[in-house]
C-alpha cells in the first residue's frame, strides 16, 4: 500500500490552526516567516514550539537564532502572512514593528507577542521542532485571530 501524501495533507488541513509570524535577527536585517505549526508546550517553565521545513532558505537562521519573537496574527494580517509564507523575500520592510528586549522585532499590531530564547531543536522528519522559552509576552484583550483551515485563510469572531 502506498501512502498518499496529498490526501494526508488534506486530512491534516481539517484541523484549523492559528497563524503566527516568527521573527529572528536584530538590527538592520531581521527576517520573518509565517507559521501555522505553533503550539504551547509548558506553563512551568513557559515553553512554546513551532516547526520549520528543512528545505527552507531560512532554516539555518531560525534554528540557530539565540532569540526569536512570535507574533500571533489577527484576521487583518492575511497579507502579511501571505508575504512571509512565500519563498524569497523575508524582510520586514514596510511593516509596523515593535522592538523587543530579546532583539527580534514583533508586529506592532499583533494579538499577542512572545519573546523567546532558543531552548532546543528536535529532528522530526522533513521538519525541525523549535522549542523556545518565553521570556516576556504581551497580548490584547480584543481582536479576531487569523485561522488556516482546509488550505484557506479564515477568521473566528472576536470573543473579547
Amino acid at each position: 500500500m502506498s501512502f498518499d501524501t496529498r490526501a494526508f495533507r488534506h486530512a491534516l488541513g481539517c484541523f484549523p490552526t492559528g497563524v503566527v509570524v516568527v521573527t529572528a535577527g536584530a538590527g538592520k536585517a531581521p527576517m520573518g516567516i509565517t507559521v501555522n505549526s505553533f503550539a504551547s508546550v509548558s506553563l512551568d517553565p513557559p515553553l512554546v514550539l513551532w516547526c520549520m521545513d528543512r528545505k527552507s532558505s531560512r532554516y539555518r537562521t531560525f534554528t540557530t537564532a539565540k532569540n526569536f519573537t512570535i507574533s500571533v496574527l489577527g484576521s487583518d494580517h492575511q497579507p502579511v502572512s501571505v508575504r512571509l509564507a512565500k519563498p524569497g523575500e523575508h524582510k520586514l520592510d514596510d511593516l509596523a514593528l515593535v522592538q523587543t528586549e530579546a532583539g527580534p522585532p514583533g508586529l506592532a499590531d499583533a494579538l499577542a507577542l512572545l519573546e523567546c530564547a532558543h531552548e532546543t531543536v528536535h529532528d522530526a522528519g522533513d521538519h525541525a521542532i523549535i522549542v523556545g522559552r518565553v521570556l516576556r509576552f504581551a497580548w490584547h484583550k480584543t481582536g479576531a485571530p487569523l485561522v488556516f483551515f482546509r488550505g484557506r485563510y479564515s477568521a473566528l469572531a472576536d470573543a473579547g
